[in-house]
């Protein structure tokens, strides 16, 4: 890990470590409720492993707090600015690509904004999101294929497309140059089943 995805990796250890102990919430609990290994999630917590989008996107919702909260600490204020190269990288591609959370909201109706390169050749895989998660996307350089479950769109430079990614999809570079495309996903009601759940125990 380079110094700035380790810095990272330390701030969500610590997040995902704060969270669970302030609900009283034993690592077992969590692992059991995130649906993710007792050891994976003693590493999260640790900072000593850059967990996949999926890892934090089930234990931001296992938390009920949204993978936005989970990367940066909490802000009191109405505005927060996000300067170029601030946002955090939570992916990066085999040639170089990366995908960048640049901006989100608070639970629990999470919206992410996220700027996505993929280098030629270069694939994202994303398993399902939780029920009733939306995707848009628009394509500002390069071409894009988007697969949702065996359905494959391709885009060009300024096309956009708006899916339902409670299911699996993945973001591909089949072409020969580079492609850049901005993300926005809306994720409803982020926790609210384990509020549910944990009221009626």
């Amino acid at each position: 890990m380079d110094r700035s995805a380790e810095s990272l990796s330390r701030a969500i250890g610590m997040r995902v470590n704060q969270e669970r102990k302030g609900r009283g919430w034993t690592l077992d609990q969590l692992a059991e409720l995130a649906g993710v290994s007792r050891r994976m999630l003693v590493n999260v917590e640790q900072g000593g492993v850059n967990p996949s989008i999926g890892t934090l996107l089930r234990l931001s919702d296992a938390l009920g707090v949204g993978l936005p909260a989970l990367v940066e600490p909490p802000a009191l204020r109405a505005v927060k600015v996000v300067r170029a190269g601030e946002g955090a990288v939570l992916w990066t591609g085999p040639s170089g690509g990366r995908g960048i959370l640049v901006a989100g909201t608070e639970s629990p109706d999470v919206v992410e904004l996220w700027d996505w390169t993929l280098a030629p050749g270069e694939r994202h895989e994303s398993e399902a999101h939780s029920d009733g998660t939306r995707e848009l996307l628009q394509v500002l350089e390069g071409s894009l294929t988007v697969l949702i479950e065996s359905e494959g769109h391709e885009l060009n430079t300024g096309d956009a497309l708006t899916f339902r990614s409670d299911v699996p999809h993945s973001y591909v570079n089949p072409f020969a140059l580079p492609t850049r495309f901005t993300l926005a996903v809306f994720e409803p009601g982020v926790g609210a089943g384990h509020r549910a759940e944990n009221t009626n125990a």
